[in-house]
């Protein structure tokens, strides 16, 4: 493996055009041309595809995956030759925004004490983290998709449980003989790709419905329950004390939908990636409930 060549493809990818990648490289843009030609030529396959932004094929993600993790293994030797005070590495972690408000939240507070890299969480919902591993973007994720990437161990984390719920005035305004009516009642989702609410409504019958709120923000998508914009599924976490209250009130009392997490990543076992994964375990075990077993 030439390790200017796999540079190279991770600069142009990264940088979405040979010329960024040249001024992130400090070479000319035909050096850069030069480097992925050979590439290419070695695997006689095209590995990047020349387009605004340039990207990778699925046979250049594999090289762009494995180009990361050895430059993740290049840092680690850098930390320990070079004196404290050194130049952070990045440490890219895709997270769901639910995990992140609440039981994740110990992860940051552990790496506020490591001095050697800098923490970059990319968001997504719990089943589409792992495109970011399969690109080598991201170093570890925790999804619900129990694929598991190539190069990459999953172990499980335990379970996130959400609840159907709403106001009190809400849940009068659209009660029914049989409960409420799930259909004509104004709900609240995440994202386009957000489908926790659509698997309570298919045990209900209901394929669609009425009136539908999107909010993209997890402070965001709560205030909307909480003000009665919508009904919506809440992280047990989220919802403190506001069924106590009476703030909210739960939709069915056996209606729930629990979303099993695993921890995915990189096989290397480099230092920042095992002391990450002993972090996501640790804050796991106190925010989420037991694993399912096999």
């Amino acid at each position: 493996m030439n390790p200017d060549q796999l540079a190279a493809l991770v600069a142009v990818v990264d940088g979405g055009s040979f010329e960024a990648a040249a001024r992130a490289l400090h070479v000319t843009p035909s050096a850069v041309s030069q480097r992925i030609k050979a590439l290419e030529l070695h695997w006689g396959r095209v590995l990047v595809v020349r387009a605004m932004p340039c990207r990778a094929t699925p046979d250049g993600q594999i090289l762009l995956r494995l180009a990361r993790q050895m430059a993740e293994l290049q840092a680690d030797v850098l930390t320990e030759l070079t004196p404290a005070g050194g130049q952070r590495r990045r440490l890219p972690v895709v997270v769901n925004a639910d995990s992140l408000a609440t039981w994740f939240l110990p992860v940051l507070s552990d790496a506020a004490g490591w001095d050697d890299c800098a923490l970059e969480l990319l968001i997504e919902i719990e089943d589409h983290g792992t495109e970011h591993l399969r690109t080598g973007q991201a170093v570890g994720a925790v999804t619900s998709d129990p694929v598991v990437v190539p190069g990459c161990t999953i172990e499980p984390l335990g379970t996130l449980r959400y609840l159907p719920v709403c106001t009190p005035a809400l849940a009068d305004a659209y009660r029914t003989s049989n409960g409420v009516d799930w259909q004509r009642m104004p709900m609240m989702r995440f994202s386009a790709a957000d489908d926790l609410q659509h698997r309570l409504l298919e045990r209900h019958g209901v394929r669609e419905v009425e009136v539908e709120h999107v909010i993209p923000s997890n402070q965001g998508y709560l205030a909307g329950v909480l003000t009665g914009l919508g009904w919506g599924v809440v992280s047990e976490p989220q919802l403190g004390d506001s069924l106590q209250t009476g703030a909210l009130v739960r939709l069915g009392a056996r209606d729930h939908v629990d979303v099993h997490l695993a921890w995915q990543s990189w096989r290397l076992g480099s230092t920042a990636t095992v002391r990450l994964t002993e972090s996501v375990h640790r804050a796991a075990r106190r925010g989420l409930r037991p694993a399912r077993r096999a």
